[in-house]
């Protein structure tokens, strides 16, 4: 019996209609489903936050801790975000000490995402909790018990991990990578222009360097160390362990597992989730069905929310900015079209005697970071503006700080690398040598075409410097302006270094260690105000995710996790989208990304 052969368009064209017409449908019924969805938002009732007697919060850290909560649903990759925001987080536990309701908070440590500089921030929060003589227990269960982690549980009374959880403590450490060999395999030239004298600046360095410069592996390693201290000095403090042994114990890998950590007086026990749920009861006087948990987070967010409306009601007279993200003229992070808008209706709000600016930046576009500037200096003309530095500052970031009258960082904050760099890719060559492209150019002027398929001459090299020295120039006056230094004095300390919150208060580059609540109770009592006011801008705003949110939230021991999907099927239709910064123009941005 022969075989009877079936031709590829016979096959291939029925697939391909019926895989359109499969795709075409699921895109109308995914509209169809969110378009619904969406609609019936609209629904959902604020409900109010009732806390019973003897009540304990349940505080899940597990993914970013951002500086402002956010419950939206993103277009790029169409999943909701829930971020708690670390001002809910600060004024959840302020609140909470206050509330005769609430007998203490348990700490349910899995993935923390935040720099160590808002850790620190979180911990003096719960420290001041515990003042009021209320309970935290923390309990770390993960597979792998993070340094940041335990640096946060370090901070409560009664610390707790689950038996077999592996443990890290084995000091701090960067690893970078960079490109040359690569790109020169591919035929890739990275034309790179820094300030003349910013060797410090070494975002560049992966471009055209096989390994770390002398300037860069010194100033790596110094903030490295200076965090590593702060942190040794904050758990030696609350657990009694001398910075000398926490030093012994991370230098030989005295800590495997948690049962380690006991050992050596980090953690008071290990424990099994329902004897820690035991304990707690034990803490809040209740008998075994009695436990009254609900989550911290959503009580945080309530009474935030709560706060923020009866300041608006009322007369606010402290206005709190706040900003995080790459800068940019426009989009994601920090928007200089929308951070000004904020500080001229800060301006035009009459009741407002003060401002307080929240930065926590790497940098970007100088054209952004220079609008954002103007705009600050504008306000600290009228109201005094009072500048308070998150995990990172630095570059673009220290920038839009300078005008401020006053500038707060934590001891591990990232700030300082002032400089500026561009970057012009030249791919002419892999295009000729890997795909046979060639181009040809027709001109009126010689500097007519600037592409990236010819190299830039020595002229216009030379013009790219002049406009990059030009932009530093200018930041280093800034510094000058706004700090009272001379532009020698800074260029000194210049030169792109990044430095620590620590190391930048000795210098002059800050004047303060501190929070934002620290920045705050300063801007207060510099205003002569007696009782502050604070109104957090951008402003609240009812949100329909946010309410869905907080729905969905398990508030007992259920995993919550900071990217709630709508559903599998439903995300099944679209990959999810990375957005790519375009970084376009010079620019004022820290010399590698952190990884907290």
């Amino acid at each position: 019996m022969s075989e009877r052969k079936v031709g590829f368009g016979r096959i291939f064209w029925p697939s391909l209609v019926a895989a359109l017409i499969v795709s075409v449908l699921g895109s109308i019924i995914f509209v169809l489903v969110i378009g619904g969805f969406i609609s019936g938002l609209s629904d959902l009732k604020p409900e109010p936050l009732k806390v019973k007697d003897k009540t304990v919060l349940h505080l899940t850290l597990e993914g970013q801790v951002a500086e402002k909560s956010d419950a939206s649903f993103s277009k790029s990759s169409f999943s909701f975000s829930n971020k708690i925001g670390l001002s809910d987080l600060l004024l959840g536990f302020k609140q909470a000490a206050k509330d005769k309701n609430i007998s203490g908070v348990f700490l349910d440590l899995k993935d923390a995402n935040m720099g160590f500089a808002s850790a620190k921030e979180l911990r003096d929060a719960i420290n001041k909790f515990e003042e009021s003589g209320k309970f935290v227990v923390s309990y770390s269960s993960g597979e792998m018990i993070s340094q940041k982690e335990y640096y946060l549980a370090s901070a409560t009374n009664f610390s707790y991990a689950f038996p077999t959880s592996a443990m890290q403590f084995n000091g701090l450490g960067a690893e970078l990578m960079y490109f040359k060999n690569t790109l020169d395999k591919l035929g890739v030239e990275m034309q790179v222009i820094r300030g003349s004298n910013n060797d410090f600046k070494s975002a560049v360095e992966p471009f055209f360097r096989e390994n770390l410069s002398d300037s860069s592996r010194l100033q790596i390693e110094r903030y490295l160390n200076s965090i590593w201290l702060n942190i040794r000095t904050d758990i030696s403090k609350d657990k009694n362990v001398s910075i000398e042994q926490l030093d012994e114990i991370a230098e030989n890998l005295s800590i495997h597992r948690a049962q380690d950590a006991v050992q050596y007086k980090l953690i008071d026990k290990t424990m099994y989730r329902d004897e820690v749920i035991d304990l707690i009861k034990e803490k809040a006087g209740v008998s075994d069905d009695k436990l009254n948990l609900i989550s911290f987070e959503k009580y945080a967010k309530k009474k935030f929310k709560q706060d923020q409306v009866l300041i608006s009601a009322d007369k606010p007279n402290v206005a709190v900015i706040l900003s995080q993200g790459d800068i940019s003229t426009e989009g994601e992070g920090i928007s200089s079209e929308e951070i000004c808008k904020l500080f001229q209706d800060v301006r035009k709000n009459k009741s407002i005697k003060t401002v307080v600016f929240r930065v926590n930046s790497p940098g970007g576009s100088a054209l952004a970071s220079d609008e954002i500037w103007r705009e600050v200096k504008l306000t600290n003309k009228s109201k005094k503006v009072i500048v308070s530095m998150g995990d990172v500052a630095a570059s673009g970031g220290y920038y839009v700080s300078t005008p401020a009258s006053r500038i707060f960082a934590e001891s591990s904050t990232i700030t300082g690398s002032i400089g500026v760099f561009g970057v012009v890719p030249f791919i002419g060559d892999m295009l000729t040598d890997k795909l046979g492209l060639t181009f040809d150019r027709a001109m009126t002027n010689k500097h007519a075409v600037l592409s990236l398929n010819q190299k830039m001459t020595k002229e216009e090299l030379s013009f790219l410097q002049e406009e990059v020295d030009k932009i530093y120039k200018d930041f280093l006056s800034r510094v000058a302006e706004g700090r009272g230094m001379s532009v020698e004095e800074v260029n000194t300390i210049a030169r792109g270094r990044v430095w620590t919150g620590t190391d930048a208060l000795r210098i002059g580059l800050v004047d303060e260690i501190g929070g934002i609540s620290e920045a705050i109770e300063y801007a207060s009592k510099q205003a002569g105000i007696d009782e502050a006011k604070v109104l957090y801008y951008p402003l609240q705003k009812e949100d329909p995710f946010a309410e869905l949110m907080e729905k969905i939230q398990e508030e007992e021991f259920a995993k919550t996790s900071n990217e709630e999907s709508v559903s599998e099927e439903l995300l099944a239709y679209y990959a999810r989208l990375k957005a790519l910064d375009n970084m376009t123009g010079i620019q004022m941005r820290l010399p590698f990304y952190l990884n907290f």
